[in-house]
């Protein structure tokens, strides 16, 4: 199948009339209630590779110039104009008359070609009322594209591929045992695969572990390290050994960096991305997409400001190219021997944002506190439920005769935390729900005075500054019918207030539901 195919039959399904693909910008569709943009751009080097897949035989093609011809798709004419410029090129994909399918516009199209862009969205989103102020309601994830002509080479790599030809984030590998992926939440085994030896999951895995890695692994029987298939995806792999001998998760880390609306970020959160110090932390337990976050708030500031970014990681995630600001990524082990002495040395590197991957030890939380403090925006992660409780934690680090002078620094250099979890989401896919805490002086002064345990009051009163509470966000979910009753109960941490506000919102039907 030609790449022109993949965008040809998303668009007949969703009911495009019509694309235009622009070297190094976002693709353009055509709908009959208007045009919508995707999330990626184009590289001129896929689109020039796109027509001459097509071209056909005796046409000229004209590479700085234009061209028009008639590529037949599925027995139906497409007119392909090529407006072609010293490296930038315009192509214009119009179907005939007849030729797009009938059915309404929907949400814009994901396409198989890695030429072509992921899922267009609105340009805009509806304003989230005083109410609930969680977000429009998301769209509904796009559809899932095929890897079918991706040619790679180990066993491991195919099994990657159907992980994500399945919509999963999470490929579960365990001597003795039937492959196993996470789709939306759920661990389901795949059919049709054998289970490894203990023997030949070792030697598949080593083809693709770095030297170093298997060295750690038969020193440590652990060891992490990223994966790339080229063109396709990224994965964090956690390499260790159990009862039963060698054992791996993959987690698939796209190439794409998704949008703040696609993930349903608050206007508020993306308001302390213009901070120019201070500390920002993104919590949740393992696989609520912090990651998936943070990526997004840094590729924000990457196209809105004009700064020196520093990321410090285990592994490097997701990649982030120079846009407006200049981006150094630095993986633990490969370029630096931990996160603290990384984060040291930043503050001799000139950088205006440090994101810290995690905030594993004691000297690494004092020395990020210590960066935002002197006039850094710093973000950082740490596993903890509510934003609340976040403070309790980073307090609890340190030693009691400490414990009075961090607090005091957290008071003020502490800027805002969000809190999320995923939910699986109404017909498949998943959905954050958010807690954000921005400090105002009265949170402030909560900390200082060791009265955290009423900054909860602090965030139900302050829905004007943009905070919210988990429930808040979770009972916007269920309202806007993305998240059934049932799953946002049993991700709440306050369940008898969460249930009692679905109630007084109208909720009875869902609750009984």
């Amino acid at each position: 199948m030609a790449q022109i195919d993949a965008l040809l039959q998303s668009m007949e399904k969703f009911g495009a009339q019509g694309a235009l693909l622009s070297s190094g910008e976002k693709v353009q569709l055509v709908f009959p209630t208007g045009k919508r943009f995707a999330s990626q751009t184009t590289p001129h080097a896929s689109l020039v590779k796109l027509v001459e897949e097509i071209v056909p035989a005796g046409t000229t093609l004209n590479r700085n110039g234009g061209t028009t011809f008639v590529y037949p798709h599925n027995g139906s004419p497409v007119t392909i104009r090529v407006d072609a410029g010293l490296g930038s090129w315009k192509v214009s994909i119009e179907p005939r008359p007849g030729d797009a399918a009938a059915a309404p516009a929907g949400p814009a199209p994901s396409t198989a070609s890695t030429s072509a862009a992921a899922s267009p969205q609105p340009t805009t989103s509806a304003p989230a009322s005083a109410a609930a102020p969680a977000a429009a309601p998301l769209p509904p994830p796009p559809p899932r594209p095929s890897y079918k002509n991706v040619q790679v080479e180990s066993a491991i790599e195919r099994l990657l591929l159907k992980l994500l030809e399945v919509g999963a984030s999470d490929l579960h590998l365990s001597s003795g045992a039937v492959p196993a992926v996470r789709v939306h939440g759920s661990i389901q085994a795949l059919d049709g695969y054998p289970p490894f030896t203990e023997d030949e999951l070792l030697a598949r895995l080593y083809e693709i572990t770095p030297p170093r890695n298997r060295e750690e692994y038969e020193r440590r029987n652990d060891t992490d390290f990223a994966h790339a298939i080229p063109g396709v995806s990224r994965f964090r792999v956690n390499l260790f050994r159990d009862r039963h001998g060698p054992a791996a998760v993959f987690r698939a880390i796209p190439y794409e960096i998704r949008s703040p609306e696609e993930i349903g970020l608050p206007p508020s959160v993306l308001e302390l991305c213009n901070l120019t110090k201070g500390l920002v932390l993104v919590t949740g337990p393992t696989g609520s997409g912090k990651s998936t976050t943070l990526a997004t708030l840094i590729d924000h500031i990457n196209k809105n400001r004009t700064d020196h970014i520093i990321t410090i990681e285990d592994p490097i995630e997701f990649v982030h190219e120079n846009k407006q600001c200049l981006v150094n990524q630095r993986e633990v082990h490969s370029h630096t021997d931990s996160f603290k002495d990384a984060l040291r040395a930043a503050l001799r590197e000139d950088p205006d944002i440090v994101l810290v991957g995690e905030m594993r030890d004691l000297e690494t939380i004092a020395i990020a506190v210590e960066t935002a403090e002197t006039g850094h925006l710093v973000f950082g992660t740490l596993h903890t439920t509510t934003a609340p409780s976040t403070v309790d934690r980073i307090v609890d680090q340190f030693p009691a005769d400490r414990q009075e002078q961090i607090r005091t620094m957290l008071a003020s250099s502490l800027s805002g935390v969000i809190s999320q979890t995923l939910c699986k989401r109404i017909g498949g896919g998943r959905a954050a729900a958010y807690e954000i805490l921005i400090c105002n002086a009265a949170v402030s002064n909560l900390i200082r005075e060791k009265k955290v345990f009423q900054i909860y009051s602090i965030m139900q009163t302050g829905k004007q500054q943009g905070m919210m509470t988990l429930n808040d966000s979770l009972l916007t979910l269920v309202k806007n019918k993305v998240v059934d009753f049932k799953e946002a109960y049993a991700k709440a941490v306050n369940k008898t207030e969460f249930a009692a506000q679905v109630t007084r919102d109208g909720g009875k039907a869902a609750i009984e539901g």
